[in-house]
């Protein structure tokens, strides 16, 4: 019989391997961006539509930075593979705006708290493409 101690414990220990996986992962693409060359680092930079500084602080973020952004969506009723299909580059922008944002640790709160539909257009930074995206029936899930 599992007690509820042991189950927090294994909530605790999931958390924190996952939470380590993460810092692994953010870990190891900072070290592959910061072993180019200024010229590769810029060519890439270059390709992926941002500046080098804002490839760098990507890297750093992980993987799984822009997480919040696809959570919201789904929220406030938008879907994000359309989006994605769809809008490539907005979808990327918004990506970007996300990882980069200041506000994850608001965000992450309204979205456990489920108040996120409510919250987000007082911080987050794709709250206009958001509201803009919400007036189009075909990005919106049934």
């Amino acid at each position: 019989m599992e007690t509820d101690a042991h189950r927090q414990t294994q909530s605790l220990t999931s958390r924190l391997l996952q939470w380590c996986s993460q810092a692994w992962e953010a870990a190891t693409e900072t070290d592959v961006i910061g072993q180019l060359d200024d010229r590769t680092l810029a060519e890439l930079s270059r390709d992926c539509g941002v500046s080098t500084d804002q490839l760098k602080r990507l890297a750093s973020a992980g993987p799984h930075a822009a997480d919040e952004m696809v959570a919201l969506m789904l929220a406030i009723n938008i879907d994000p593979a359309e989006v994605a299909r769809l809008y490539p580059e907005q979808f990327r922008d918004m990506q970007v705006n996300c990882s980069l944002c200041e506000s994850k640790d608001r965000c992450r709160h309204d979205l456990g708290e489920q108040v996120i539909d409510r919250e987000y257009l007082r911080y987050c930074s794709n709250a206009d493409h958001l509201k803009a995206l919400q007036q189009e029936a075909p990005l919106l899930m049934a």
